[in-house]
């Protein structure tokens, strides 16, 4: 296929405009994408019906949109997770799909660790002190806290951002737990990261401070409901810069109320849209709760990781369309039968 003449449809055009790296990659390679915005699935659906290629950020692609695909041969997803596009029908279309899994990595390490110190250190309390000329109370707020060398991070999840946030526990003098969904795999980086591998149960019980590192699934979904809330060790902070419905955070604000947990550190959210266009103040009592530092799903963000998702993403999406199978971490579904041959 000549790449001049591809339909590439390149959603999610005004809430993530395409990124400098991204467009220098379509220049190479002499793509013009066709940069859109829906509002609805008809709107969708008519926006991809011709599409050699579709490129998405946030916009869920769900089963009627991928069978109006009629030429389609590849869905990139700039970026890591895929619980809004419905990798089955895709396969079943024949269209390759493809993400960029390690584009973010160190920025989710350093942003969990981020929220992990700022809710420790009761950076929101204290904060909220000084705006309010009470630096007396700010000083007493300090006193019951603790130091971080000695205590324990539990990991759930044990992936690349997962390691790359054990690698800068080991700095704090951490103790190390993590779990994952196969605990029979063997992993050589947790010995040599120092970290324990334990079932959950116990690293629920010993953390001080419990980060998830998963993806968001029907095994996933509402995992941390109420009772496993509770039967994290008392005292200990939740952070989630994962995916919000991971989290039921009707229950994470009852957890926090009742003052079972100190604190939590939130990135990512089920109980607001965080992608809407016309965005209003959220009641959840969550966002009154002084103990909740939250930051609107911006984990992943630096220059650094822009130009890999850029890169990564126009990649995979030239390799399908001049018949070439993408890099093969970057394939979503390798069992893929594909519509035109690649090699």
């Amino acid at each position: 296929m000549q790449l001049s003449s591809a339909n590439v449809v390149r959603l999610n055009s005004e809430l993530f405009p395409i990124n400098p790296f991204e467009q220098e990659k379509y220049d190479h390679y002499g793509i013009v994408p066709n940069a859109v915005e829906t509002s609805s699935l008809d709107q969708l659906i008519h926006e991809v019906a011709d599409a050699d290629a579709v490129v998405v950020v946030s916009a869920a692609l769900p089963v009627d949109a991928m069978k109006a695909m009629k030429r389609c041969r590849v869905i990139c997803r700039m970026g890591a997770g895929m619980d809004k596009i419905d990798i089955a029908t895709a396969s079943q279309q024949g269209i390759v799909v493809t993400n960029v899994p390690d584009f973010c990595y160190e920025e989710q390490a350093d942003h969990a660790f981020a929220l992990l110190l700022a809710v420790a250190r009761k950076l929101n309390e204290m904060r909220n002190c000084i705006l309010q000329s009470m630096y007396r109370e700010g000083r007493e707020l300090s006193r019951p806290l603790r130091r971080l060398p000695g205590r324990t991070l539990g990991l759930v999840g044990f992936g690349g951002s997962a390691k790359a946030m054990a690698r800068r526990a080991q700095g704090f003098q951490l103790r190390v737990l993590a779990t994952r969904g196969d605990m029979s795999k063997q992993d050589p980086e947790a010995e040599q990261l120092g970290v324990e591998m334990v079932d959950l149960d116990q690293l629920l019980q010993e953390s001080d401070f419990v980060s998830l590192h998963l993806p968001l699934n029907d095994a996933t979904r509402h995992m941390f409901d109420k009772a496993m809330l509770m039967s994290m060790k008392s005292g200990s902070i939740l952070i989630n810069t994962a995916r919000g419905a991971i989290v039921d955070e009707d229950a994470l604000a009852e957890v926090l109320e009742s003052g079972h947990l100190m604190g939590a550190g939130l990135d990512t959210f089920y109980v607001v849209n965080l992608h809407t266009p016309n965005p209003q103040p959220s009641e959840h009592p969550l966002f009154g709760m002084e103990n909740v530092v939250f930051t609107p799903h911006t984990a992943a963000f630096s220059v650094e990781s822009s130009q890999d998702v850029g890169y990564g993403t126009v990649e995979s999406l030239v390799a399908v369309l001049t018949d070439r199978w993408p890099q093969h971490d970057r394939i979503v579904n390798p069992d893929v039968q594909p519509r035109a041959p690649l090699f």
